[in-house]
């Protein structure tokens, strides 16, 4: 345990890179800030924050002890990865040719609390980034002699509360900078932050060795 521990900070340090890379998870949490109040934001986020550890749940359970023990079960999911987010990111360098890129923030907010929250959840579940993290980052971090189901799923939970904190900060400077967000040029920068971010997790990706 005191190994796993050890670990934690350099994961949660991680973690918090990975929430703050513009993406879906942002796109999200700035939909429901301007649209629908910060109280709407924060109900999607616990929503996002409970997909996560949906991801590590469903990965301690069976995934990773899979790719763990075939290396080659890793590299086909390591190499499909990179390719995807390799692709992600180029789709959304396209959207800059968009005056708002790929943050063009139209049409209503989920304000209640079962609205707002499935919302959140969804958006994580259908998250790639959070997907490859789950399966091929976070086995990555748990130490050799500690139990790696055991492992991923508490530290999915660091990811989580990591998650939550960041989207929280965020929603609470969203509250306050709403009219400088609105700038078309704004959006479009953070549309060419969440490509270059792809390529980055891309590169880590590819950089993984099996546990």
């Amino acid at each position: 345990m005191i190994e796993l521990i050890k670990i934690i900070p350099a994961f949660a340090l991680t973690a918090l890179l990975l929430a703050i890379v513009p993406g879906q998870g942002v796109a999200m949490v700035l939909r429901q800030s301007l649209i629908g109040g910060s109280r709407a934001a924060i109900y999607s986020v616990l929503g996002n924050a409970s997909g996560l550890i949906v991801w590590g749940t469903m990965s301690a359970v069976g995934l990773s002890a899979v790719f763990a023990k075939s290396h080659f079960a890793f590299s086909i999911l390591k190499y499909a990865g990179v390719i995807f987010l390799v692709g992600l990111a180029i789709q959304t360098l396209l959207q800059l040719r968009k005056e708002f890129g790929k943050f063009d923030i139209t049409g209503s907010a989920k304000i209640q609390f079962l609205p707002a929250y499935c919302l959140g959840l969804i958006t994580n579940l259908t998250n790639v980034k959070a997907a490859v993290f789950a399966v091929a980052f976070i086995p990555a971090f748990v130490p050799k002699n500690f139990s790696l189901g055991w492992g991923i799923f508490i530290l999915g939970i660091v990811q989580a509360c990591v998650s939550t904190t960041w989207y929280s900060f965020l929603v609470s400077v969203v509250d306050r900078a709403s009219t400088f967000l609105s700038r078309p040029s704004i959006r479009r920068f953070l549309t060419g932050v969440s490509a270059a971010g792809i390529l980055v997790l891309a590169l880590g990706l590819l950089l993984t060795s099996p546990r």
